[in-house]
């Protein structure tokens, strides 16, 4: 497939390292000659240095060839324009970031595919929504909704007394350390499936032996309903109801964050150094959000208007070092949901060493976003995980395709797929060896180690 991305920016480059590691024909233009010079040299990819507007630089990168044109540069303006010169140029589909979240409306969706724009992304509006939903419960490192919030994928750590604390974290109440899934599967039944561990960085694929240890990060699909169960049987019982949250960092994303925080939360602080833009927040911040100014460093100030009355702290500064040591700081002083903004994917590993909590990264959510539209099955969602060499996929079932064919069980998918739960008619249900998939079932698929586009002929 071939590949066009405009804008040799932080998004721009990690689609073009993602995609030329899926093997795909990527091209990457952007008019700043040393951005270029240096993918160019560590990338497999061909590049050009054009500007993006420019019709001469679009026929150079042959976007009439295009199976997908994306236009991520920082300029709005610029990728509308020449994600619509693209399509007039022969591109097959055009995608482009933009800022306004006015665009992103419903009501708005024909005008622009008329502009010859089929999608538009605004990373830090999908990134506010994983924070709301991350946010809602301090016992889950992360939370992924499918079918209106009813068919749940969510991820628990298993703790163990940690020497950063000052209030130290044990097993005594979890009931599923030490346990393999079998025997788990025997005593509590089947609310619930196990679909990923990860272990000392690597994430597996459970077998019915596996057991599970303390400091394994859990991946769990289950429903709605049962959500208490697992909370209870991972001794998380006396973690907190998350009803007041403090943002570190006064930029685009904390404004998208707190409108979404304020329909779940009942107060939200958003703590920024600068004078002037904690004035400009005042009209663009929910009516719920108080704003102070001050550093998020300041522990004095923490103290006075954010600890003592906050379950959840997110540090959304463009700092990344100075998310994770706010994160570090407010867990020492046993706050329990921490959420921090890591763009910079080599501090990933350091970030999960330290026990930060959440990883909010807005690459990887373009990323997904994007990368559903390179997939041939019909695909509502794909989540591309911060914290596990993992994609998860919402695929909906076609009449005739393979998985409608046989079992599950006698699928022979891909080694590191794991099917954890389907939605059918509206009633969301866990999916077991036994399960007959059915032409519009909407079946959500774990997968590791870049399995996803393998999955395309089982349901296209």
């Amino acid at each position: 497939m071939k590949i066009v991305i405009a804008g040799a920016g932080a998004v721009g480059t990690h689609l073009a390292r993602m995609l030329s590691n899926d093997h795909q024909d990527v091209v990457l233009i952007d008019a700043d000659e040393n951005k270029i010079f240096r993918w160019g040299n560590e990338l497999d990819i061909m590049t050009l240095v054009r500007q993006p507007t420019s019709v001469k630089g679009m026929r150079d990168a042959e976007v009439n060839r295009a199976d997908l044109f994306i236009a991520v540069t920082p300029n709005e303006s610029e990728n509308l324009a020449c994600a619509m010169l693209a399509k007039q140029l022969g591109a097959r589909q055009t995608v482009a970031r933009v800022d306004n979240y006015e665009y992103m409306k419903p009501e708005n969706t024909e005008l622009f595919q008329k502009m010859g724009i089929e999608s538009l992304i605004y990373p830090e509006l999908l990134a506010a929504e994983d924070i709301m939903t991350s946010s809602r419960y301090s016992w889950v490192r992360q939370m992924w909704e499918f079918n209106n919030g009813e068919l749940l994928l969510l991820s628990v750590k298993m703790h163990d007394a940690h020497p950063i604390y000052e209030k130290e974290i044990s097993n005594k109440n979890n009931q599923l350390v030490g346990h393999t899934l079998k025997e788990i599967g025997i005593a509590y039944g089947h609310n619930f499936h196990v679909v990923a561990i990860k272990r000392d960085g690597e994430t597996i694929s459970p077998h019915g032996d596996e057991r599970i240890l303390p400091r394994d990060l859990v991946f769990f699909m289950t429903t709605k309903d049962n959500l208490a169960e697992i909370r209870h049987l991972t001794g998380k019982d006396d973690y907190p109801s998350v009803k007041n949250s403090l943002l570190i960092g006064g930029g685009k994303l904390s404004v998208r964050a707190c409108w979404k925080l304020a329909a779940i939360h009942d107060s939200v602080k958003i703590i920024e150094p600068d004078k002037k833009r904690t004035e400009e927040l005042q009209s663009l911040v929910s009516p719920k959000t108080m704003i102070l100014e001050g550093e998020g460093y300041d522990v004095d100030l923490l103290n006075d208007e954010g600890y003592g009355s906050t379950e959840a702290l997110i540090a959304l500064t463009d700092n990344d070092q100075q998310n994770i040591l706010a994160c570090v700081a407010a867990r020492r002083r046993g706050i329990r949901k921490t959420i921090a903004q890591v763009e910079n994917l080599d501090y990933f590993d350091m970030a999960n060493d330290l026990d930060i909590g959440t990883i909010i990264n807005k690459k990887m959510i373009a990323a997904s976003h994007i990368y559903r539209m390179l997939l041939k099955g019909d695909v509502d969602n794909v989540k591309m995980l911060t914290i596990g060499n993992a994609d998860v996929a919402e695929f909906v079932v076609k009449a005739g395709s393979q998985v409608t064919k046989k079992k599950v069980m006698d699928l022979r998918f891909p080694r590191g797929v794991n099917i954890g739960g389907m939605s059918r008619e509206g009633k969301s249900m866990l999916v077991n060896g036994s399960t007959q998939l059915q032409a519009g079932d909407k079946v959500v698929v774990f997968c590791i180690d870049n399995t996803l586009r393998k999955l395309d002929k089982f349901f296209k």
